[in-house]
This record gives C-alpha cells, structure tokens and sequence, in this order.
C-alpha cells in the first residue's frame, strides 16, 4: 500500500495537479465508476499563433489575421440636373476674336504711314466702339495668287495683262510665294506655289495664243478664294482682267458672299484695256452704249472685290503706271498694322458685321498729318469693310 501511495503522488505531480484531489478521484474510481464530465477551459481564446490552448488536433494551426478596417467611402458625386439619359457634360466656350489688317497711306505720295500707336486707332463694329486687345506692325513675305485673265477678246487686253504681270513678279522678293492662274471659260493653274521667279515666268511666257472668248472671272474668283481657305495665314489675290463676265456658273451675289465668307484674303485688282477703251470712244468705234455701260459695270465689280477685302482697285491706261502702281500694293501688302480685338457682340449668328477703323490724336480728334513744310496731307486708312461671324451649330 505505501507503494501505491508514492506512485499515485509522482502521477499527480506530473499531471500539475493537486495530490489530495488526485487521491480522492483514484478512491472513488475504485469504488464506484462514474461518467466524468469534461472540464471547460477557463481561457478559450488561443494565442494568436496558435498553441496548446488553441489546438483543434495534433498540429497547432496559425490563427488567420483579422482584416483591417475598410476604408472609408469616396464622397458621392455632385448631382446635375441633367435631362434623362444625359450625362454629365463638360461645357467649352469659345471667345469669337477678330483681326483686321490696316494699311495707312498718303493719297498724294502712297507711301506707308509708319510709326502709328495703338491710341491712335479706333475700331468699329456696327457703330459700336471696340476694345483693342492686341496691336503691331507686320512686315512679312507675302502668299499671293496672280489670277489672270486670258481669253480671246482684244489684243489690248492681253498686253496689259501681260505687262501687268510682268511688273508684279519683278518686284517679288525671294522668300514671296506666288501661284499663276489664268481662266477664260475656264480655270487653269499654271504653276502652283513657289518661290522660284524663274518657274513664274516661264507660266507667263507660256501664255501665247488664248482658246476661249468667255472671261468666266466670277467662277474664277470663287475657285480661287475657295483653294486659298486651306492655306493659313494672310492671303493675296492680284486680279488682272477686264471684270467683264460673260458665262460663269456663279452669280455675283454668290461671289460676293464667297468674298465675305473667306477669312484673311485681300484683293488687288488691275484693270485691263482703259486705253483702248477710251481711244474707241474718241473714234466711235463701237465701245459706246450699252457695250461702256458692261466695261463701267466692270469697274464697279473690279473696285468691290477690293473694298470688300480691304485692297485697291487700279485702272491704268499706260503701261509706266504700272510699276508705281505694284509699288503701292507692294507697301500696301508688306507694311500693315495688326489689330485684334474681342467684338461686343459675341453672337455667333452668322451675320454680317460692318467694320470701321478711323485714326485720332491724343485727344480723341481725327488725327492730322503734316508734312516738313507744315502743309497738310491726306491719307487713306484701308481695310477690310467687314466679316462674316461664325454660324453656331446646334
């Protein structure tokens, strides 16, 4: 029995529990068998990487990590009113701005009036004063098509035509680009842009014997101003002819409406056949009547065409007018004063806009100009007579 005993208490102290405890437990197993009832454990959270207390079998199993806590949410997005099915939208403005090139020069001498301000300009649209935004002095190489009239009606024609010219492509410059274009019935492209002289006269002296009697100048104009929309920048048409049209496809009105439509295109023309026209009314030789009533109607055509695009008409009757004349355009065209300016009215209805530019002193007083002797000198303020506002899309 004392052999028991010790063997009961080195059990106890191996399982970690009391030996009085263990006694009684082995005493009544031995005297009555008893169901025992499993004991809960009094910590039932087991380590975090797992453990005796934390078993589920004969392998520790890692407790998995908690997940952190969920970001907030974003912030909902504004609400627009929008109609059904519309989403948002974003909205672009487009702020209309209108650049007008104006050449100032002096009746008498037609030289360019340098050293102008921009407090010495005053712009008009519609009779409404506007607010100059931007203002120079350009002084460029000049993109410019010579459009030609070339049909078989006089030979006084073709020779002023060619002389004329002549005159224009000797006083272009290297960095010039010019295109040559002539149109009878028809319209034809002799060279297209370049800046060689040399291929500019050659298409001239191409031109020997005309084929067709029409002078088709409204279709010409129109296909001419239609080519030069795709090229940017300013833009010059040097016009030759009579301004007789006989069987275009293109009306006036349309060839007028085509010249307000195209932005950054400015018309000189040359007017052919003015000495001829008045030796055969000294002769009566048949100019008279209703045929000077269609050279008149011409010229009237020839000067809108300029006016409308803010150039100059020119009539010569002989050929030594000529390099005078192509000096003017040539000052006219190289030496003007870029106004820019944000228009009040910033509809865009597709109307016409009237444009007036005028020159004042410090004062607000139409500016005059005087010259070494203090005489006064007129001058003439050339621009364009308006434009066109863009048309919105709905």
């Amino acid at each position: 029995m004392k052999y028991i005993s010790v063997a009961l208490l080195i059990a106890a102290l191996l399982l970690g529990q009391n030996p009085a405890v263990g006694v009684a437990q082995q005493t009544s197993q031995q005297q009555t068998p008893q169901q025992q009832t499993p004991q809960t454990p009094q910590n039932q959270t087991g380590p975090v990487d797992g453990g005796p207390n934390g078993d589920n079998g004969a392998i520790a199993i890692p407790r998995k990590p908690q997940p952190s806590a969920p970001a907030p949410p974003p912030p909902p997005a504004p609400k627009v009113k929008n109609p059904p099915g519309l989403g948002n939208l974003s909205l672009h403005v487009n702020v209309p701005i209108v650049t007008v090139d104006v050449g100032v020069i002096l009746q008498k001498t037609h030289q360019f009036v340098p050293n102008l301000q921009e407090d010495n300009f005053r712009i008009y649209e519609d009779g409404k004063l506007q607010q100059i935004t931007h203002f120079q002095r350009i002084q460029a190489p000049i993109t410019a098509v010579l459009l030609l009239e070339f049909a078989s009606t006089s030979w006084w024609f073709i020779s002023d035509m060619e002389n004329a010219a002549y005159s224009f492509t000797q006083q272009l410059r290297p960095n010039d680009y010019v295109a040559v274009v002539t149109y009878d019935m028809h319209t034809n492209i002799l060279t297209d842009f370049t800046q060689n002289r040399s291929v500019i006269m050659n298409a001239l002296n191409s031109l020997t014997i005309p084929t067709w009697s029409e002078t088709n100048v409204f279709d010409a104009l129109y296909t001419t101003l239609d080519r030069l929309s795709r090229i940017p920048g300013r833009k010059y048409i040097i016009l030759i002819g009579s301004g007789v049209d006989t069987f275009s496809k293109i009306t006036l009105g349309k060839c007028l409406e085509k010249i307000k439509e195209t932005p950054n295109v400015t018309i000189f023309t040359i007017s052919t056949g003015q000495l001829a026209r008045l030796y055969a009314e000294d002769q009566g030789m048949g100019m008279a009547g209703p045929r000077e009533m269609t050279f008149l109607q011409a010229d009237n055509q020839m000067r809108t065409f300029a006016q409308l695009t803010g150039g100059m008409a020119f009539f010569p009757r002989f050929q030594a007018e000529l390099p005078e004349d192509f000096q003017v355009i040539n000052a006219s065209i190289r030496n003007q004063y870029a106004i820019t300016y944000t228009p009040t009215d910033q509809k865009q209805d597709g109307t016409w806009r009237k444009i007036h530019v005028e020159l004042v002193d410090s004062e607000g007083r139409p500016l005059r100009m005087q010259d070494e002797k203090h005489k006064p000198l007129k001058y003439d303020v050339i621009a364009r007579d308006g434009y066109r506002a863009k048309q919105e899309v709905n």
